[in-house]
């Protein structure tokens, strides 16, 4: 419990006990108008203090009109009409209500914070003769750490001794344990679950995916959607029309209308006032985009902010990177066709052209070669982004990329008719060969497509790749807009022109790999990284993050970004509703002030429930 829910309960019991000994005591002794105003007025002043407090703190702050200075006004104005009990019973219920609001909001922000504190506790440090506890924000890279079964990570790590599975459920909401083991990287956050294993630090705790994690959670709560800013505006203004309103009622029926009682119609124009307290309107919202954030996590989905939530629900079209995003990334030598040389040479020039090159090829070149890279034999690597490398190896000057990088360079090379990706090799100007590599598609690729087309969302794809690639992955996924050898800017450029011709209100998404793709991330309307666990650039650079490398659960998202916008929506059409409904009950002298509150307080707990569904979303 909360230090403002405790002080509100305390507020409210106080407040209460004072009201009810008044009830009581006017009942039983029949006292004066005087003497019911003297018991009233202590439970009004306990209850109203803080009321009166935020009302001269939005002055200050030049926020006049909100709902507690309507319940203000007309609660003092009841006490000077004599209706002492109505103004006391309307201020406690009105507290109340904020006390529901607060429980409420704790409840779910609770709810989400046990589901994403993955802040670790602790770390075992080795040191010589053993451990020692420390602090996870005193580690440094290079320190080695002890991480026991049951312990949860406390940093991003490398495994140096040992082998063990990992529950990552926390960081990716998937429910299988990974298995590492010496050289697997380790997240922090996530929980060991069998063997005890020893871990090279590679990351200060500040910088761990575990700090990142909770800080983006933390800020997503400061961005706010179109709609949470509607609901804001409307208040802003809603307020002093409301009052004016009140004020109506209370002298034109009296002016215009002989023998109509003025206090009658005063009375009747502070109920007004007090039904139109928004109160429901304004929990409702935030709480419905804060259970959707909440039921997204739970998916292994991060959104950064309520904004993109509601842009997710508008996005008319998704754009694929294609490697490492419809594919893994993972490629395997298919075929070698070396010219003047043996298949072996040619992988290995290949291995040593590409030794420092962090590009997915160049990965799967040095893992078919399959022998340990001696470094010194490499004297100078130069990388072209989106073409290939030049290197020097054994003091012979090595090209490795694909057809356009040969073209630059004015070598002649051997077309490839095969599908797969062909990494040309030229040694000292000649051309000595090609080696083509292929990559898997993503499981659940094929299944999110057809869902998309199902539901009339486009989907795109855009790859560096060539043309024969790029169309036999496009048909086998179910994609038909397809754009191939595209250099990283070109990728922008054409995300640059889809957003130009599209309508409007419609939103764009990019789906890249949140590696080499953050220029064009940060261009959509909605950036989405697959696989963000311990990519930096697509923590800082995406709006939404797949934190495993599932591509299925952007379905997950989109759904619960529409339920979300709907009870959003429901919620604001019932709460709207149901004030018309109260104000002409008020007008009319239908309700009274403590029903017109209760009736509130009531539109405001169905809000609540409506909104808690959100965030039950199933796991």
């Amino acid at each position: 419990m909360t230090k403002e829910v405790k002080s509100k309960l305390i507020e409210i019991g106080a407040g209460l006990v004072l009201y009810l000994n008044a009830l009581f005591a006017v009942k039983q002794w029949n006292a004066s108008s005087k003497v019911e105003l003297l018991l009233y007025i202590f439970a009004y002043i306990v209850l109203s203090v803080k009321i009166l407090w935020q009302t001269f703190y939005n002055i200050k702050h030049k926020k006049l009109f909100d709902e507690n200075l309507l319940m203000l006004v007309a609660t003092i104005g009841a006490m000077f009409v004599g209706r002492y009990r109505e103004a006391v019973a309307a201020v406690l219920f009105y507290q109340v209500g904020n006390l529901v609001e607060a429980i409420s909001l704790q409840r779910t922000k609770k709810s989400i914070a046990k589901f994403m504190d993955i802040r670790p506790s602790h770390a075992n440090l080795k040191i010589a003769g053993g451990t020692r506890t420390v602090s996870p924000v005193e580690l440094i890279p290079g320190n080695v750490i002890v991480v026991k079964p049951g312990e949860r990570i406390p940093v991003d790590a490398t495994v140096t001794q040992g082998a063990s599975m990992i529950d990552t459920k926390a960081l990716t909401g998937e429910a299988e344990p990974r298995e590492v083991k010496i050289g697997s990287k380790l997240f922090s956050g996530s929980i060991n679950l069998s063997g005890m294993i020893e871990a090279r630090v590679s990351k200060v705790y500040e910088e761990s995916t575990a700090a990142k994690i909770m800080t983006l959670v933390d800020a997503a709560n400061n961005k706010k959607a179109e709609t949470e800013k509607l609901a804001d505006r409307f208040t802003r203004y809603y307020t002093p029309i409301v009052i004016l309103m009140g004020i109506l009622v209370m002298i034109l029926p009296p002016m215009m209308f002989a023998g109509q009682d003025g206090h009658v119609w005063i009375y009747r124009g502070l109920i007004f006032l007090v039904a139109a307290c928004p109160c429901g309107l304004l929990v409702s919202v935030p709480l419905a985009f804060l259970g959707g954030i909440g039921a997204a996590s739970r998916q292994g989905v991060l959104i950064k902010g309520s904004n993109y939530l509601e842009a997710l629900s508008q996005t008319e079209t998704f754009v694929f990177d294609k490697t490492g995003t419809l594919t893994e990334g993972v490629f395997t030598v298919k075929e070698i066709c070396p010219r003047g040389m043996s298949e072996q040479k040619l992988l290995e020039l290949a291995a040593y052209g590409e030794v420092h090159s962090n590009h997915p090829i160049a990965q799967s070149l040095r893992e078919a070669y399959g022998k340990t890279i001696d470094t010194a034999r490499v004297s100078h690597t130069r990388e072209y982004s989106g073409f290939g490398v030049e290197s020097i190896v054994d003091g012979q000057v090595i090209f490795a990329g694909n057809a356009k990088y040969m073209n630059k360079q004015g070598f002649y090379y051997q077309p490839v008719s095969d599908i797969g990706t062909a990494v040309h090799i030229a040694v000292d100007g000649e051309y000595a060969g090609y080696i083509l590599i292929s990559d898997i598609i993503r499981p659940g690729v094929k299944k999110m497509i057809r869902w998309l087309d199902r539901h009339q969302i486009e989907s795109v794809m855009l790859t560096g790749d060539n043309d024969r690639v790029a169309e036999d992955v496009a048909k086998k996924v179910g994609i038909h807009s397809v754009f191939a050898n595209l250099m990283p800017e070109d990728k922008v450029e054409q995300l640059e022109d889809f957003m130009e011709s599209r309508i409007e209100e419609e939103k764009l998404a990019f789906v890249g790999d949140g590696i080499n793709d953050a220029p064009v991330l940060a261009r959509a309307d909605i950036g989405i990284a697959m696989g963000g666990l311990g990519a930096d650039a697509a923590l800082e650079a995406a709006d939404i993050i797949l934190m495993e490398d599932e591509p299925i659960k952007i379905v997950n998202a989109i759904r619960i970004s529409k339920g979300t916008i709907r009870a959003v929506k429901q919620n604001m059409i019932f709460a709207i509703g149901m004030k018309v409904y109260l104000l002409v009950l008020a007008l009319f002298g239908y309700v009274s002030m403590e029903n017109a509150i209760i009736a509130d307080v009531g539109v405001m707990l169905l809000n609540i429930l409506n909104s808690f569904w959100i965030l039950k979303y199933p796991e």
